[in-house]
């Protein structure tokens, strides 16, 4: 089962996975021109951009033991990153539910909506 966080539960979700000692990662799986759209401030987790089709082959990139937040537009495409993660046996994945769109309308007003 992949968690489900809402962006105004992030920071709790967050500091739960950080407890393990691991700095949690971000991972954005939008397209390039999507990131320049509206993008996120790393606080309290690295940011890592890596378009979806891109994952399978850069996979090697990513620490398997980091806990990972899956993010995309609205969520969709990240909840498919999370699950083929966690069949990859990263050990703690979570999408972020409403993707980069929520983000702004509940943690950010600031970023762009598209």
């Amino acid at each position: 089962m992949i968690d489900q966080v809402r962006p105004s539960q992030l920071p709790d979700w967050l500091a739960d996975a950080a407890s393990g000692g691991a700095v949690p990662v971000v991972l954005d799986v939008r397209e390039p021109w999507e990131l320049q759209a509206a993008g996120v401030k790393p606080e309290g987790f690295e940011l890592v951009a890596i378009p979806m089709a891109q994952i399978p082959a850069r996979l090697g990139e990513m620490d398997s033991g980091r806990p990972v937040a899956v993010l995309c537009h609205h969520g969709a495409r990240s909840q498919r990153v999370a699950m083929f993660l966690a069949q990859q046996g990263f050990s703690r994945v979570a999408n972020i539910a409403g993707g980069i769109d929520l983000w702004s309308a509940e943690r950010d007003p600031g970023v762009p909506r598209y």
